[in-house]
């Protein structure tokens, strides 16, 4: 996967659009977003990320590094958090993902901490 593919999956993650998203993803995916439970299937992956996208109104990725070794692909990523009050807060993340031989994700994981996010406005630090 080139960088180009790595930026495709980030757009549709920033589109902001849970159904969109699960399209990227087998019908038996499975997902794990932080310390969150996984998540195996579209439609409860839609789920998850409907109730994520709840408490934000936003967010972007930049990619700072991607790697694909096979069908698995890592990209460390910049990921700029629009909160409900339009504040922005910023973390680092990394994606991890593989790819089945059909293209689509079969596993999908997010190593991130969101405490940031969530912390009280005055102690929150949003320079990456």
């Amino acid at each position: 996967m080139s960088d180009d593919e790595a930026r495709r999956v980030f757009d549709v993650v920033d589109a902001f659009d849970p159904d969109e998203f699960v399209q990227l993803l087998a019908e038996d995916a499975t997902m794990r977003f932080g310390n969150a439970d996984p998540t195996q299937g579209r439609e409860a992956t839609a789920a998850a990320l409907r109730g994520f996208f709840s408490t934000i109104a936003g967010l972007r990725h930049r990619i700072v590094r991607a790697w694909t070794a096979g069908a698995d692909t890592v990209a460390e990523t910049e990921v700029t958090y629009t909160r409900l009050d339009d504040s922005e807060v910023g973390v680092v993340a990394v994606s991890i993902w593989t790819k089945g031989d059909d293209g689509l994700i079969t596993d999908y994981r997010v190593f991130v901490d969101l405490a940031p996010l969530y912390a009280p406005q005055t102690s929150v630090v949003t320079t990456i």
